[in-house]
């Protein structure tokens, strides 16, 4: 144990050495970088400083065509430390001078000064030639500048080794630094928890605790002191089995009395028992006669069961006639609101067939009158126009009646047949809706009720029309019996749309609405608010009979009490059988 904590703190101190290894080894590099950087820098800046100091000698003797002494400015300027080369070209680009380490030129003249690095580690500083001359300026030649890495690295010699001896000796001082403090912080400390936890006796755990010499608090005296806790808590334990031991044994000591006195009473109720059996022997004789009179109380219990089964079947035959009593009702409900459908399209009926009689016979009239003229050779040509001109009218008049006679009785047929056959065809509802509301109309003569009808064209749905017929009849009389009753003006709005395949009617009117207290039995059957009045409550819940179970749809009601009532039907188009 003692070799893996050393070798624990080696490999913490390798890891941390190693970081910091490249730390150092990154600052230095920058700062070698930094130096050379600077150094290039002036170097530079002192190249364009010498073109201060040559440039005018240099063009005077190319403008005068002295070669010689442009050739010695350039050997002078190759005496100088920085200078590792030096060349000078005339306006043409031909070289009058090249020496030292150079480059190869572009053949265009240099306009103006520019620094430009050259193969070779080489970096030169190139510049025009201008000669002035009567306010006139031309340009001579051009002259290049070169330095190197060499006179760079001569420059910061002195300062690369003084940064990489100081960074060897810090690394140095804090190699020991933390050598010594890893081995006096952590690997003596740790060798010295693992050889005492390794002479742990679980008979000596007084022995056994740690006492390891620590010169500061830290992780190491937590995990000692804790160590020693775990020590206190095995004593404290072990003290606790010690006394729990004992008293197991006492409680043995006690049980064995106490099976001695357990035996003594075993004996004591033996002899009970043999009496309690002769007592049993009585009871059981007593037992038998009971069951004797309790299977003449089964038998008596047998025949009112039989008597309860009896009564039971006249109740079902009860219940199926008061379900056919309910069925006839329903469709004595059905056929006397077809009743009331009859009676008011025959009097809505009575009225052009009344004035289509009475147009023919005053036609009748105006024609013998007319055979008469014509018989006595008195006819003129103002008697025939005027007949013509009433004729016209009485037989738009007649035609116009007629007309209205055959749409009421036209409608009335079709809503009519529907409520009295169960056949199933494609109804277009916009179309099929109207005619209801037509065939309903003399209901809302004496009144100022109006019905709006939002359907889209086109809408088809294929099931039995009399049940549509059924639903919307039974909506429109209850708003105008219960909801508009006492109220002359009332409106009704009917809203048709499709979704996904399935037809939603949203039905509402402004009347007196309901209750929650009533609005919760709307559907009930034989539930009125009119009762006494001419309601049979049956209206409703034939409604829904028709929704959920003939078009296998949904109706919802909701209302407020003064704000109208509300239904909301939802059914599919096409039922699939």
């Amino acid at each position: 144990m003692s070799k893996v904590k050393t070798g624990l703190s080696k490999k913490l101190l390798t890891r941390v050495l190693s970081v910091y290894f490249v730390l150092t080894l990154i600052v230095t590099v920058g700062q070698i970088f930094t130096e050379y950087l600077n150094a290039k820098s002036h170097i530079e800046s002192e190249l364009q400083t010498l073109k201060n100091t040559f440039s005018t000698s240099l063009t005077r003797a190319i403008w005068e065509l002295n070669t010689l002494q442009a050739k010695s400015i350039a050997e002078g300027l190759m005496e100088l430390p920085i200078v590792d080369g030096v060349q000078i070209r005339d306006e043409n680009a031909n070289y009058i001078s090249d020496i030292g380490r150079t480059s190869s030129q572009p053949m265009e003249p240099v306009t103006t000064g520019v620094m430009r690095d050259h193969p070779g580690g080489t970096f030169g500083y190139s510049f025009p030639l201008i000669f002035e001359f009567s306010g006139r300026t031309s340009q001579v030649g051009d002259v290049t500048l070169y330095s190197s890495f060499e006179i760079i690295f001569g420059r910061i010699e002195v300062g690369i080794f003084f940064l990489i001896g100081n960074a060897f000796i810090k690394t140095a001082f804090l190699i020991f630094l933390f050598l010594n403090a890893f081995r006096r912080m952590l690997t003596e400390p740790l060798s010295e928890l693992t050889e005492q936890i390794s002479h742990f006796d679980t008979s000596r755990l007084e022995q056994s605790k740690l006492h390891v010499r620590l010169e500061e608090e830290n992780e190491l005296k937590v995990l000692q002191d804790a160590y020693n806790h775990l020590i206190d808590d095995l004593i404290h334990f072990q003290d606790r089995l010690n006394q729990t031991q004992q008293e197991l044994r006492d409680a043995n000591q006690k049980l064995d009395e106490q099976n001695i006195s357990l035996e003594q009473e075993v004996a004591r109720k033996t002899a009970s028992l043999s009496k309690i059996m002769l007592d049993l022997e009585q009871q059981k004789d007593e037992l038998l006669q009971n069951q004797k009179e309790l299977r003449q109380e089964n038998e008596s219990r047998r025949k009112i069961e039989e008597e309860l089964r009896k009564r039971n079947d006249e109740l079902a035959e009860s219940m199926q006639t008061l379900q056919m009593a309910k069925d006839q009702l329903v469709e004595s409900e059905r056929m006397a609101s077809l009743g009331g459908l009859v009676a008011g399209i025959a009097h809505d009926v009575n009225t052009p067939l009344g004035v289509g009689v009475t147009a023919a016979s005053f036609l009748e009239e105006r024609l013998k009158g007319l055979q008469q003229a014509f018989d006595d050779k008195s006819l003129t040509s103002k008697t025939m126009a005027s007949f013509l001109n009433e004729g016209q009218q009485t037989a738009t008049l007649l035609l116009n009646n007629l007309n209205r006679a055959s749409e009421l009785i036209a409608s009335f047929k079709q809503v009519a047949v529907d409520q009295t056959s169960e056949a199933e065809r494609d109804v277009d509802l916009k179309e099929y809706i109207q005619e209801i509301i037509q065939s309903l109309a003399p209901n809302f003569k004496k009144t100022r009720h109006k019905i709006d009808l939002e359907c889209p064209e086109g809408l088809e749905v294929r099931c039995a029309p009399g049940v549509i017929a059924q639903i919307i009849t039974n909506m429109i009389m209850n708003s105008l019996i219960h909801g508009f009753e006492n109220k002359n003006a009332g409106t009704i709005k009917i809203k048709v749309s499709e979704q996904d395949g399935e037809i939603n009617i949203d039905y509402q009117d402004d009347g007196k609405g309901l209750p929650p207290q009533l609005l919760n039995k709307l559907f009930e059957a034989f539930f009125t608010t009119r009762r006494g009045r001419g309601g049979s409550g049956l209206g409703t819940h034939i409604m829904y009979n028709l929704v959920t179970q003939t078009l296998k749809g949904q109706i919802q009601a909701s209302s407020e009490e003064g704000k109208g009532l509300r239904y909301q039907i939802q059914f599919p188009a096409r039922r699939e059988d």
